[in-house]
């Protein structure tokens, strides 16, 4: 077993898709764990895996004390209520304690939480396959000595990891993203799409594309679950909503226009405001294509 955490204390807020393997993955590499939830059943299984349970935010702070917590929540407005809330982790949480957030929390509130406790931003790419074969992209913000005292930790759920700056660095790295396979969700459903209207096999055509310049790891996963119609909720579509209405806060903040980003917004809460289908998978964003037959 590998045991480069061995000895360490680490705090594990949100054991949901992402978090349950990638919790584990730290477990294996020796640390010791204590993990809070919103919901007990996740915690009761960590606590039958031998991970400490902690009855709320703050006790887990204290539990860790000046050691590492680390986030991996879906929402900025959960984020910051578990952080500074009633009974919150900074409440317990030791003046060198260091938290590391792995999700998507946009850069406003990245900031502004970042005032009350030693901050890395380290929102991640590569899905729950990713976090189960320990191979995401996390992209990183944070000062070079926070950064140093996190990377052991990154370094074991992560195959590439990026420090790009300050606080809030990795969150414009993670919109840049999400704008990108927004978008590209949006072209591969076209795709398969126009040409099933056309008469093909949509997974034979994606299989015709992967050998092109079209090839992606979109194109690879989604387009497989869209040609299967498998739209059972990895990350579901309302994240990704959220994602693009933080990278639309961003862009606002910065001064960047772009029609392409306002019609890929327009889309995604088309599926999920209009048409109720934000527990799916975002590659259900197929559905926003496929017509009466639906």
């Amino acid at each position: 077993m590998d045991t480069v955490l061995a000895g360490k204390r680490i705090g594990w807020i949100g054991l949901g898709n992402m978090g349950v393997p990638m919790v584990r993955h730290l477990r294996l590499a020796g640390a010791e764990i204590a993990v809070w939830n919103r919901s007990i059943g996740p915690v009761e299984a960590a606590v039958a895996s031998g991970m400490h349970g902690a009855a709320t935010p703050r006790e887990l702070g204290e539990w860790v004390g000046e050691g590492i917590v680390c986030l991996c929540l879906t929402t900025p407005d959960v984020v910051a209520e578990v952080v500074v809330g009633k009974g919150g982790l900074t409440a317990g949480l030791g003046d060198k304690g260091l938290v590391i957030d792995f999700g998507t929390t946009g850069v406003a509130t990245t900031k502004r939480l970042a005032e009350k406790a030693r901050w890395i931003d380290a929102p991640m790419s590569g899905g729950q396959i990713g976090a189960e074969a320990a191979n995401l992209t996390i992209m990183a913000g944070g000062s070079a000595a926070d950064f140093a005292r996190a990377k052991p930790i990154l370094d074991i759920v992560g195959g590439r990891v990026t420090h790009l700056g300050p606080v809030g660095s990795g969150q414009v790295a993670k919109l840049a993203n999400q704008l990108i396979v927004a978008q590209t969700i949006d072209a591969v459903a076209q795709a398969l799409r126009m040409g099933e209207l056309a008469g093909l096999d949509s997974g034979l055509l994606r299989r015709a594309l992967m050998g092109g310049f079209a090839e992606s790891r979109i194109l690879d996963v989604l387009g497989d679950r869209m040609a299967r119609r498998d739209f059972s909720p990895g990350g579901k579509a309302s994240w990704q909503l959220k994602d693009l209405r933080l990278a639309r806060e961003l862009a606002d903040s910065v001064g960047f226009e772009s029609e392409t980003m306002r019609n890929s917004l327009a889309q995604w809460e088309t599926l999920v405001d209009q048409m109720g289908l934000g527990e799916l998978d975002h590659s259900g964003f197929y559905e926003l294509y496929a017509g009466p037959e639906r």
